[in-house]
């Protein structure tokens, strides 16, 4: 793999996390809600997730997705009502508790989950890995080293961007959480999650 494609993914892997969708929605809500460890557990998920796609991408995705073409659909409307069910459990637990690290579930591999799950039913995810990729790297003939690389590249550009998510709505969160908007930002942020996961619903 040359310089210039891996320069050329690095910035199209760059420019799509940057842009907000579910992936960035779930981060700064879990971030925001129960601290910068669940925002960073959510980022790790969202780059496992990348990492099962450049793994079904490197096995020959086309393939894969032709035969299973019913299960990216299933797995789309899961990952849509997980991201639901999350944001629909933190807007009524607002009502019980003031504090924004107050959240029902507070376990960081449910934080992880939400971030795998997120890029796993993601459309744009599977669109980028389904034709983008293909079309940028020849994948029948990778090397160990070209693979390794490319789990690199999806760790330092996906990662990096929600990390910087994630420290953005932590610190927003520590403005607010000694004041009583502390409920509003934790019912914003269930907002947040039952719109990522009604966006992921929507998109085709």
């Amino acid at each position: 793999m040359t310089l210039t494609t891996s320069l050329a993914l690095f910035i199209s892997m760059v420019v799509l996390a940057l842009i907000p969708g579910p992936g960035v929605l779930t981060v700064t809500a879990r971030s925001a809600t129960a601290g910068l460890r669940h925002g960073l557990s959510t980022a790790a998920g969202i780059v496992a997730g990348d990492f099962a796609f450049i793994s079904l991408a490197l096995l020959g995705l086309a393939t894969l997705s032709s035969a299973l073409g019913e299960l990216f659909v299933v797995l789309k409307y899961l990952g849509a009502a997980y991201l639901i069910w999350l944001g629909i459990s933190l807007i009524t637990s607002s009502s019980i508790s003031g504090h924004a690290r107050d959240i029902q579930d507070p376990k960081h591999s449910a934080s992880f989950f939400a971030g795998l799950v997120t890029t796993l039913s993601n459309p744009k995810a599977i669109l980028f890995y389904l034709s983008f990729f293909p079309a940028l790297l020849d994948l029948s003939s990778i090397a160990v080293l070209d693979a390794a690389l490319l789990y690199l590249i999806a760790t330092v550009s996906v990662g990096s961007v929600m990390f910087g998510y994630a420290y953005l709505a932590h610190k927003a969160n520590s403005v607010y959480s000694s004041s009583k908007s502390s409920r509003t930002l934790k019912a914003g942020s269930g907002a947040l999650l039952v719109g990522s996961g009604l966006y992921v619903a929507a998109r085709g």
